[in-house]
């Protein structure tokens, strides 16, 4: 009996492309790079901490290399590529093992689409918080912008992340860097006009554009009328009057 061998099947014609760099503008603007110029879907982002970030591109071979050369090109052009690599042919058993992203059934299975959006897309990215939350204050007062979310890679690097018409992006980053410079230390900046949707899927969103707050409520006992549903807690302002009162209570208690 033999061992059993992993079938590639429909994995025979297709690679996985993987670049890396020391930045989250970078690696993104390299991920944009990489879809414009080939035929690949963009699997996803590594992110392993001291700021390396890992994009993951799969689709034909040849597909494949012309993205990760094109990849490579703009990463040494934002002086932050640390090194890239082809896998033609992976077996299944490779690709089911590594963390190399969720969207990975979605692109095999052909669901993703390519779109360009309309938009445009601005990261700054700084070396400490207080700078990131200095520049992302003064972008949304700048210019008509949205701020979409904010990720940190390790290495205190942190970047905010905004979305608006390319002319307000380009508007609103330039004012954050200032910002930036006077608070800290500005490490990348990135303005990417109408990315494609597979980048856009790809990118962190805040929880508060997936849903919205809610007003406490506690559960409804049994001699509970069922309008009590919502129940009004006790302002701040009232505790220490309830402390007392309790007190008082105790000490009338004691023999």
């Amino acid at each position: 009996m033999g061992e059993e061998q992993y079938d590639p099947g429909d994995f025979s014609d297709t690679a996985l492309g993987l670049v890396s760099t020391q930045s989250f503008p970078a690696i993104v603007g390299t991920a944009d790079m990489m879809l414009k110029s080939a035929e690949v879907a963009l699997v996803g982002y590594e992110k392993i901490g001291s700021g390396h970030c890992t994009a993951i591109v799969r689709g034909g071979i040849s597909d494949v290399r012309l993205a990760v050369a094109a990849g490579v090109e703009a990463a040494e052009q934002f002086g932050q590529l640390v090194s890239s690599l082809v896998i033609a042919r992976p077996f299944p058993n490779l690709e089911a093992v590594l963390p190399i992203g969720k969207l990975l059934a979605e692109v095999a299975q052909g669901s993703q689409s390519s779109r360009l959006s309309n938009q445009a897309i601005g990261l700054l990215e700084t070396r400490g918080f207080p700078a990131m939350v200095g520049a992302a204050d003064v972008m949304l007062k700048s210019a008509d912008v949205q701020l979409s979310a904010h990720e940190t890679i390790g290495a205190g690097l942190c970047t905010v992340i905004i979305r608006g018409a390319v002319a307000d992006v380009a508007v609103a980053v330039e004012a954050g860097m200032h910002e930036a410079e006077r608070i800290g230390e500005l490490h990348a900046v990135m303005v990417i006009p109408r990315p494609l949707s597979d980048l856009e899927q790809t990118l962190p969103i805040a929880s508060c554009w997936i849903e919205q707050p809610k007003p406490l409520r506690l559960p409804i006992t049994a001699k509970q009328p069922a309008e009590a549903e919502l129940i009004v807690l006790p302002s701040l302002e009232a505790l220490p009057q309830l402390e007392v009162q309790q007190l008082e209570v105790q000490q009338l208690e004691e023999p």
